[in-house]
């Protein structure tokens, strides 16, 4: 099996938490390697191992395609998603005190599994992207039931500049004092942890709620492979 080339404790995660209560997202430099980078892209060729297919045209979430993993995971994506949750849910938990918010998540993901599934969200929400030349993915939040983690990772599988060009992460945020468009540079490999929906934020008059949203610019040639680790599982 392979393994992450960074687990969780080895993360500063203390820098983490600065820039997301900064930006709403903070790079995790070569999170994986090329090697896996390269692996994982090769399997969404595959007919097994997912739970569904989502042509994004059909449904107004712009142009490309993704998968749903089914259960079990790949295992280099199973241990980091439960890594990643370990050292994100303190952050969560003090967002969500932040916030005047009475949710508090469990420092292990597979309780706060059973809290999803036992709601009957139970259907797995890791899943990897694939856009080719014209491509794009519009605007949104993952939200899939009550149970919401407000941390998510996105991983960069394919090169900028070689294998693709154009399909930029971009985020935004909407509060009382505005909007405001970010474009977040990746290399292969890089993760970028961002928020799902909304974040507490400090201005002038004090704490205020930012709504975030996030979505891949259009791809102008090449093919894009990403993969998303959502922690909430869905209805």
């Amino acid at each position: 099996m392979h393994t992450p080339r960074n687990n969780a404790p080895t993360h500063d995660w203390n820098r983490i938490a600065r820039e997301l209560e900064a930006h709403g997202n903070a790079v995790l430099p070569a999170l994986l390697t090329a090697q896996q980078c390269e692996a994982l892209a090769a399997r969404y060729a595959q007919e097994t191992g997912y739970r569904s297919r989502v042509v994004m045209a059909r449904h107004g979430f712009g142009r490309g395609e993704y998968k749903y993993f089914a259960y079990p995971l790949p295992p280099l994506l199973d241990q980091l998603r439960h890594a990643l949750y370990t050292g994100l849910a303190p952050i969560a938990n003090a967002w969500n005190l932040q916030l005047g918010l009475d949710v508090q998540y469990p420092s292990e993901l597979n309780e706060f599994l059973r809290q999803c599934h036992a709601t009957g969200q139970a259907r797995p929400t890791p899943l990897i992207l694939k856009y080719g030349a014209g491509d794009y993915n519009c605007l949104h939040q993952d939200l899939y039931g009550e149970h919401v983690f407000p941390l998510q990772v996105a991983i960069l599988l394919s090169e900028p500049g070689r294998d693709f060009v154009g399909g930029e992460f971009v985020m935004t945020e909407r509060s009382s004092q505005g909007q405001r468009a970010e474009v977040i540079p990746l290399r292969q490999g890089d993760g970028l942890v961002f928020t799902v929906n909304q974040r507490p934020a400090m201005g002038p008059r004090g704490l205020r709620k930012v709504a975030m949203r996030h979505g891949v610019s259009r791809i102008r040639s090449g093919q894009r492979h990403a993969v998303g680790l959502i922690f909430h599982d869905a209805r």
